[in-house]
């Protein structure tokens, strides 16, 4: 008897989920089909586990469900026995970031001297295009002002935490993209605020020295500290192995929340701001690389830009839209962004995986050995 598959069964309860939600969407039945979309991307999240080419996106499935389920169900996600959900926000930002702080040294900082001319590079583009085209799109797509202001938000954030993992995947220069979400980190207090009172303002009214000072306590300080942890205590295993997890939690379930809070929000202007999520973060990896190959990079640096200057870092931005006590309007985009960003940005580096980066100057000293090209 041959033995089943429980991965491919699970992928095929996914497709009878989908099929049926579908007729009962057209039948007007929203509620039950809700509830189908919820063991639709629950039930993709296990089948990816059986794939090595998906399993990079069993993450991104869990959100989905997880966010489905706040959709339907956002009483839950709100406040348990008086107490606000949204409170848990800051408090698990700070978490991530000292996370964040514990894998970070000293040595992260370095590629500013070695390869001065990508960072360079990546930080204008990550500065400069993506604030203007989060201004942009906000503009164009009409949105109300708090959450054309939360598009302004992400697009003002320092790189994204997953961008690391992502560049490793695709053979991009890992250093360079350790050292770019570190500068990028450090720099956040200064030009989100700068670009929130420029652009942002526009929209809606913002202190940006209140702002400076949230970044400070949800990101320096915490960050801080963990440099401070992994100083004193060197190569703890277990702070390897649960830190990744508790932020990959702690991501989700702030997603959730803002979800659950921003629901009326979101189920009026969601497809419109997807598509925008959308235009935003392609936009990014489309000028990141193209902008690394005008400027002579090689093409494993060329991918790291486009990489770091497409993901930005959404938990952070959740964190601010709450700060600013908004978090059902102001944190809606970096809500939408967020797993669009990991699910689009897995797809990239699971395209450049199967491509290894082999430059011009590399095939020559291939072809003659010995080689060495003057430059």
């Amino acid at each position: 008897m041959k033995k089943i598959n429980p991965y491919k069964v699970s992928l095929a309860i996914a497709a009878i989920c989908m099929v049926i939600a579908i007729v009962l969407f057209s039948t007007g039945n929203i509620e039950n089909a809700g509830r189908l979309l919820i063991i639709f991307f629950i039930s993709l999240a296990i089948g990816f586990r059986g794939f090595p080419l998906l399993k990079g996106f069993a993450y991104s499935m869990m959100i989905f469900a997880a966010v489905t389920t706040a959709l339907n169900f956002p009483e839950y996600f709100k406040e348990i026995n008086g107490f606000k959900l949204t409170t848990l926000i800051t408090p698990l930002i700070q978490l991530i970031m000292f996370g964040m702080g514990t894998k970070m040294g000293l040595k992260d900082f370095a590629g500013v001297v070695k390869m001065p001319k990508g960072v360079l590079i990546g930080l204008v583009g990550h500065y400069t295009v993506m604030p203007l085209m989060g201004f942009a799109l906000a503009k164009a797509f009409n949105f109300p002002p708090e959450i054309a202001a939360g598009v302004v938000l992400i697009g003002s954030m320092p790189c994204g935490m997953a961008s690391n993992v992502m560049s490793y995947l695709a053979n991009a220069n890992l250093a360079l993209a350790i050292t770019l979400t570190a500068v990028s980190t450090l720099l956040s207090p200064f030009l989100t605020p700068l670009w929130m009172k420029v652009l942002g303002g526009q929209f809606i009214e913002v202190n940006a020295v209140a702002m400076m000072w949230d970044i400070f306590k949800m990101v320096i300080i915490p960050i801080g500290a963990g440099l401070i942890f992994n100083k004193i205590i060197k190569g703890s295993k277990f702070m390897d192995k649960a830190m990744p997890m508790v932020s990959m939690f702690g991501i989700a379930f702030i997603i959730v929340i803002i979800t659950a809070s921003g629901r009326d929000n979101l189920l009026a202007i969601g497809p419109a701001l997807i598509l925008c999520a959308f235009i935003h973060n392609t936009s990014g990896y489309l000028f990141g690389y193209w902008i690394g190959r005008l400027f002579n990079l090689n093409e494993r640096d060329s991918r790291t830009i486009a990489i770091e200057v497409g993901m930005q870092n959404g938990g952070l931005a959740s964190g601010l839209a709450k700060e600013m006590g908004k978090a059902a309007t102001l944190g809606l985009a970096p809500a939408v962004f967020g797993p669009l960003m990991n699910i689009t940005g897995s797809i990239l580096a699971s395209y450049w995986h199967r491509k290894p980066p082999v430059d011009k100057d590399e095939n020559i000293k291939k072809i003659t050995p010995g080689l060495e090209i003057q430059s």
